[in-house]
Order: C-alpha cells, then structure tokens, then sequence
C-alpha cells in the first residue's frame, strides 16, 4: 500500500467524483477507478459505495480516510526529516469562496510560495459558509472564514481583515428601490417586515442578521434564501429585494454600481474574515507554515 494509491483515496475521498479526481491527479478515470479497487482488495473491504449518480464513503471508507491522512502527513515529515530539513514539501488543502481567493488570499499566496516553493496548494472553492465544517469534518486543512459567533472549542481562527456587513439595495428604478427610498423619508425608517429580504440560507452572516432581526423584534418578508454572498448581491442587483453582504464581496463582485448600502443607524457588526483550522492539524509544519505566512502577510498590510 503505497503513498501514492492513499493520495488518490484522498482525493476521491474529497471530491466524490472520480473524474474531478482524475483531473485533479492527471490519472484517467479507469486508473483512479483501479486504484481504489486495489485498496479495497487489500483491505477486504468496499471503501466507497457507487451508483450512476453518486459516490459516498463507506463506514470503512470514513475510518480508512483517517488512516490515509495520517500515514501521507508521516510520510511527508519522514522524507523532510532524512532529506532536506530546510525545505518543506507537500500538499495543504484549502477552502474558501471564489472571492475570497483574490480578494483575501492572493498576497498569502503569493508570499507563501516565495517561502515555500515545494508546497503544494489544493484549493477548493465554494460557498464560505461551508468551510468551517469542512475543516471540522477534516475534509480541508485551513479554510478561509468569517469568525462564528461562538468558536468551536477544536478551532483556532487567525483574523486577517475586517469587512462592513452593509444592508444593500438594488440601485435600479424598482419597487424595491422605491421602498427603500419611501423608507428612507419617513420619520419611522424602513418598512422591515414589508419589504422582501433575501437572506443568506446558513453561515455567519446568517447568525449575525439573524440576533440584529430579533433584538429589533423584526420579522422579515423573506424573498429568498441563498447560498452565498455573491448570489445576494446579484440578487439584489436584479431588483428582487434588499439583502446584507460583506463590501468585500460587493466591491469584487462587479456589480458595485448595480447596489448602494442603505444608511441604517445601529446597523450590523463588521464581519471578521481569516483563517481556520483544527489546533491539532497546526501540529503539521505545512499547515503552520502556510498559518504563520498568512499572519505576517496581514499584520504587513496592517
């Protein structure tokens, strides 16, 4: 059982998807498909369950991933111990949202493969709000995140930035603009409960807007649920009602001129935005590595 057949388990153990895996790993999806056919020869036993439509892993699979995870990390330490000590080499896995890769982690990046040319980034993409599972779940090494309200106790969080959470509304002539702008006149300010919201479906900006609603006794029109800052913000740029979003997210999303942050007095905490990842996967030379450029990276900037 070599390193390199625990690898690829690892990757089908990530994407569920032997052809996003194959891409991954520039194998083919027959020899990504024969290697784990030959771990589960060895092993006796199904590590993952297949049909037309899906992948998932077995109960086997899931105690087998942790076994993989372990023995790659060993062995990557062992050939840095024998070799050179100087120079670290490996893979960190590392989930974020498509903004977040430009807006947040270019200078990491960029700074980190200065340091570290051998590492290797696998990066994966999607919506933020699922990157603190992800991590918890051990299918990331570090994921960039809004700090949650309350910190899992297995979680460490490295501030980066700060975002303005801002209450946005479309910028277009509209019934919802002509709300927003009737609201805005009015000695009693918006209408909170008459006009449609589109809020985020999960995450940290949901627990943020969620305690702001209810220490107002607000109960929102909800238009819409959605996953992801930048599906809010489209949203509210085509006119369908008014929603919350990092600037961040708005200033890099290209439709800065489609929505305006509506004025609200005692409005929404900023969002803080950096790095997460399990205390003990920082243990790893590679994950502390890339932990440390991250953080004076920032303090840099700062």
């Amino acid at each position: 059982m070599d390193t390199r057949s625990l690898s690829v388990f690892l990757s089908v153990a990530d994407t569920l998807n032997f052809s996003r895996s194959g891409e991954l790993l520039h194998m083919s999806v027959s020899a990504v498909s024969r290697t784990i056919q030959r771990l589960e020869d060895e092993l006796g036993q199904s590590l993952l369950e297949r049909d037309n439509r899906s992948v998932r892993l077995t109960g086997a699979g899931r105690e087998f991933r942790e076994y993989a995870r372990r023995s790659v990390t060993e062995w990557q330490q062992l050939r840095r111990k024998l070799g050179s000590e100087e120079q670290l080499a490996g893979e960190v896995s590392l989930y974020c949202s498509v903004t977040a890769t430009y807006s947040v982690l270019a200078p990491i990046l960029e700074a980190f493969r200065s340091a570290h040319p051998a590492v290797e980034i696998m990066m994966h993409t999607g919506d933020q709000a699922d990157g603190i599972n992800r991590v918890l779940e051990g299918q990331d090494d570090v994921a960039v995140s809004g700090r949650p309200v309350q910190l899992p106790q297995r979680l460490e969080f490295l501030p980066l930035l700060e975002s303005p959470l801002q209450f946005l509304a479309p910028t277009a002539d509209c019934a919802v603009r002509q709300m927003v702008v009737a609201g805005e006149a009015s000695p009693g300010g918006l209408d909170w409960g008459g006009i449609p919201f589109i809020v985020p479906e999960r995450g940290i900006t949901k627990e943020i807007l969620d305690a702001w609603l209810r220490k107002r006794g607000i109960r929102p029109r909800v238009y819409a649920q959605v996953a992801g800052h930048e599906a809010i913000v489209a949203m509210v740029s085509l006119g369908l009602g008014i929603g919350v979003a990092p600037q961040l997210v708005v200033q890099a999303s290209g439709m800065a001129g489609s929505v305006s942050p509506i004025p609200v007095p005692d409005g929404l905490p900023p969002l803080g935005i950096g790095l997460c990842s399990l205390k003990r996967r920082l243990s790893s030379p590679l994950v502390k590595s890339l932990w440390d450029v991250a953080g004076q990276t920032y303090a840099a900037v700062v």
